[in-house]
């Protein structure tokens, strides 16, 4: 009895309990042997009847995937716990496949015993519930724990897209011509090759442009050119690659954001062929890219909204098919970006073009590509200066401008920011030299409420217009942040500690009442990190926009460590897609409007042992902060 007394004093969680409850425990294990490579339990068939403390020998455990491979293999020796998480999280049913790799002698408990160990012993619970919080934010064991509660076709032909490589896809051959060839000779080889695009070298065989069936009816049939011209004159820019070792889906949103219909594909730094748009979507007929394309040929605004009504569905969709939060956000974020242009476009056509060229940017989640299904305005106008006797007639227009996009926005469904940052507010609708102003006071003064526009403005994202307006205020924004900015950093600081994550002094969620539920708001929570990383990528003059690209710039510059890394982008993604299911099924079945808060009361013991994990690193995280900025633990 002492000897195996003395043995469960080095057996996790069991060292946590008193020394009179471990000789209790003693009476109630009994001994089980194992042969090698017996099959011990089966993932999420086999029911546990208790847990087993491996005495010698070795468990493999594993899930099996669809193909019957092993994924997340790992191998438990002598002192490892096996089945504490299965029984209390997992509905009895062991979460893995477990083989004995040797001869294997274990202690087994009765489930009864330990879980009455768990009721009695806080300490000796939580062991199980945050490792199986910190697990969770792997992304790769996660999907095998909730691919079996809300497994629906994972597999179905229009989700290809997420987990299918351009590489598996076959590009069509280079074709191209030199700079300085004929315009008619290149449609005649265009013919000749049956190839709606043609790529354009020069002299040192470098492509430098293309030219497609809409290039020779826009640029030379339509402007009356001469067909002996060189094809230099009349081709088409810019030029857009991606790896193949890339995915479909981004290569998709990278057609659309960059509003090209051809791309061309690189494998160690050589193009191997290209692909055309039209050709990635009509395998995805169901997916909801080709919705992307159906909202770029809607017309009135009318239109558009019924597009935006459609959203919810196919996020909804994709989050139960297993499609990860960030990709969710791109798709939002490009049906929005889509139908703010046509907006944009629809207004132009009506009151005349603009008297000055200029730029109308994000701001905000927008700005940052992260837009939920509970979303506003958040934007600005950036015009070129003006000599002094044009300055009140180009203000003039841009504000009668902004206010009929603004009020369009709010038809279809982006509602006014009540914080009035929108370009119809006159303060953010200026000439350049005016935004130079702004940020260079905002810095200087250093204030709360500077901070807080610093922040706004510094997660803005071009839409349209002149991208050479927005270039030139990111460079005047890097020269100031190059200064001595002491004090600046110290409030910017301070700034993004004034959200902490919603834990009690115990370490369980802190809720409050709302009407007849305890609920916590999920936006806020996930502000820390944003604000964190903002704070960071300012002091490290990173001009990513998007958080997850942010914390990725972040680790490549050594200011994040690669734990580090995974754990904030792990922690923020999970959030977000919580964040959006729960309001697309508002939408969706509630037929509410969506909102930020989170019923304690709905979640899964898997989601509250995560959550109060995640909660944890944002904690640990803030406390980088005050350390790095604010020179004080406590802020």
């Amino acid at each position: 009895m002492s000897d195996i007394l003395s043995f469960l004093k080095t057996v996790k969680p069991f060292d946590l309990l008193p020394e009179e409850v471990l000789t209790g425990i003693v009476d109630l294990l009994q001994e089980v042997y194992h042969t090698k490579e017996t099959v011990i339990y089966h993932q999420e068939k086999t029911k546990m009847k208790g847990i087993d403390i491996i005495v010698e020998g070795e468990y493999e455990a594993f899930f099996y995937d669809s193909g019957q491979n092993k994924r997340l293999v790992e191998q438990y020796t002598k002192g490892f716990c096996y089945g504490g998480i299965s029984v209390l999280l997992n509905k009895k049913k062991s979460i893995r496949t477990v083989i004995a790799k040797k001869g294997t002698l274990v202690y087994f408990l009765h489930r009864n015993d330990f879980k009455a160990l768990c009721r009695a012993y806080d300490a000796f619970f939580h062991h199980f519930t945050a490792e199986f919080g910190r697990r969770m934010l792997n992304d790769e064991y996660a999907h095998f724990v909730k691919q079996t509660h809300t497994f629906e076709e994972n597999y179905i032909a229009s989700d290809q897209m997420y987990s299918r490589k351009i590489e598996s896809v076959s590009p069509r051959e280079i074709i191209a011509c030199n700079s300085q060839t004929p315009i008619y000779q290149v449609a005649r080889l265009m013919g000749e090759q049956k190839t709606s695009c043609l790529f354009v070298k020069n002299e040192q065989q470098q492509i430098i442009g293309y030219v497609t069936d809409i290039s020779l009816r826009d640029n030379v049939i339509a402007q009356q050119r001469d067909g002996q011209l060189p094809v230099i004159q009349v081709m088409d820019n810019p030029i857009v690659s991606i790896d193949d070792q890339k995915y479909v889906y981004e290569a998709i949103l990278l057609m659309f954001s960059a509003k090209i219909r051809y791309l061309l594909i690189e494998r160690n730094g050589e193009f191997t062929g290209f692909l055309s748009r039209n050709r990635l979507l009509s395998e995805q007929a169901q997916s909801p890219f080709v919705f992307i394309q159906s909202v770029k040929l809607a017309i009135t605004v009318e239109e558009l909204e019924e597009k935006w009504r459609k959203v919810p569905e196919i996020v909804y969709q994709l989050l139960s098919r297993g499609v990860k939060a960030e990709i969710v956000n791109q798709v939002i974020t490009t049906v929005s970006d889509a139908i703010l242009v046509k907006v944009i476009e629809g207004v132009i056509g009506e009151i005349g073009e603009p008297p000055a060229k200029f730029v109308f940017m994000a701001l905000g989640s927008e700005g940052r590509k992260e837009q939920t299904l509970k979303t506003d305005q958040d934007n600005a106008i950036i015009y070129e200066d003006k000599a002094n006797e044009h300055r009140e007639e180009v203000r003039k227009y841009f504000l009668e401008f902004a206010e009929i996009v603004s009020a369009r926005l709010d038809q279809i469904g982006f509602s006014f920011c009540t914080g009035g940052f929108m370009a119809k507010n006159p303060k953010w609708t200026h000439s350049l030299s005016h935004w130079k102003r702004n940020y260079t006071e905002w810095i200087s003064e250093a204030i709360p409420e500077t901070v807080i526009n610093i922040s706004t403005f510094f997660d803005c994202r071009f839409l349209y217009g002149e991208g050479a307006i927005m270039d030139e205020l990111k460079t005047f924004l890097d020269q100031e942040l190059q200064k001595p900015l002491e004090r600046f950093f110290y409030h910017i600081g301070k700034n993004a500690l004034q959200y902490e994550p919603p834990l009690t002094f115990f370490k369980n969620i802190k809720t409050y009442q709302e009407g007849e539920r305890e609920v916590f708001n999920i936006k806020k929570t996930m502000t820390p990190i944003v604000d964190l990383v903002r704070v960071f990528a300012l002091k490290h003059r990173i001009y990513k926009t998007n958080t997850g690209e942010r914390i990725e710039a972040l680790r490549e510059k050594k200011v994040f460590t690669e734990k580090e890394y995974h754990e904030l982008i792990q922690s923020y993604y999970y959030l977000m897609g919580m964040r959006l299911k729960k309001q697309a099924v508002q939408i969706i079945n509630d037929r509410t409007e969506p909102d930020n808060l989170m019923d304690v009361k709905s979640l899964t013991k898997i989601e509250m042992v995560t959550l109060r994990e995640i909660f944890r690193t944002i904690e640990n995280f803030q406390l980088k902060i005050k350390i790095s900025f604010t020179n004080s633990l406590f802020g």
